[in-house]
């Protein structure tokens, strides 16, 4: 914990005569501190125990306040860590256009950055295969990565590309689409599927969220300007740090019918 925070902690005021509860009254206290800046993202919380004595009142009232905290965002609880107060990071993510993660965190002007999981080759699966359009035995590279944007995880990212595309996937250092422009094979077009989740312990552990946390998983299956499935791509998105926005264009009723 930060001594900004262990300061901003000591000065919460409880008042044990006021009909407010005191674990309602410790969530209203530190979430004015985050307001205010005094506690600041990232800051650890002190343990329970520690919190408790601190503050006087009872580890109830902190558990109770601190699990209401993390329902709304305000806290996030890593395993194997502790309480951290949340990133007040909340990212807009329009669905209509086709870009890399890295190229939208360089237009929000936060840097970005990978943290590699896994890379091989090997044949496709069934699944690749359909999605891809491949034949019986033909090769993919498959790279997962987390990727973070200003040092927090954002999202778990598994990328399928056929191996005449992409024969080496260690070439995937930041941006897939920069190799795949490298190779001369961007995708001009993609199509994408999405639905809510709820991560696995394992995902949670990466993200740095409570298992079962709700997440956005987005199938993706991009295209070259001659048609070729050059990249299948499956991700789980932060519920708590990403907006999905599409615009729509509402359709003209045709009149023709009622002005016969």
């Amino acid at each position: 914990m930060t001594d900004q925070a262990s300061d901003a902690l000591e000065l919460i005021p409880l008042d044990e005569s006021n009909p407010t509860p005191l674990y309602l009254q410790l969530q209203q206290s530190i979430e004015e501190a985050v307001r205010k800046g005094a506690i600041k993202a990232d800051d650890a919380l002190p343990g329970e125990r520690d919190l408790a004595k601190q503050l006087g009142v009872s580890r109830v009232t902190v558990r109770k306040a601190i699990t209401g905290l993390v329902k709304k965002g305000v806290l996030v609880q890593r395993w194997g860590s502790g309480t951290f107060i949340a990133p007040q990071m909340r990212l807009e993510q329009p669905l209509s256009r086709l870009s890399s993660f890295t190229d939208d965190m360089s237009a929000r002007g936060l840097p970005s950055s990978a943290l590699l999981l896994s890379q091989s080759v090997g044949q496709a699966s069934p699944n690749e295969l359909m999605a891809l359009g491949l034949s019986p035995g033909d090769q993919v590279s498959r790279v997962n990565r987390l990727r973070l944007a200003n040092g927090i995880p954002m999202a778990i990212e598994h990328a399928v590309i056929p191996s005449r595309f992409l024969p080496d996937p260690s070439l995937v250092k930041q941006s897939l689409y920069a190799v795949l422009h490298e190779q001369g094979v961007m995708p001009s077009r993609a199509l994408q599927r999405l639905h809510a989740v709820l991560l696995s312990d394992e995902q949670a552990s990466l993200l740095q969220v409570p298992p079962r946390s709700p997440a956005l998983y987005i199938e993706r299956r991009s295209f070259t300007g001659t048609g070729e499935a050059v990249e299948f791509t499956s991700s789980y998105y932060r519920g708590d740090a990403y907006d999905f926005v599409a615009e729509l264009t509402i359709s003209q009723p045709d009149r023709t019918h009622h002005d016969a």
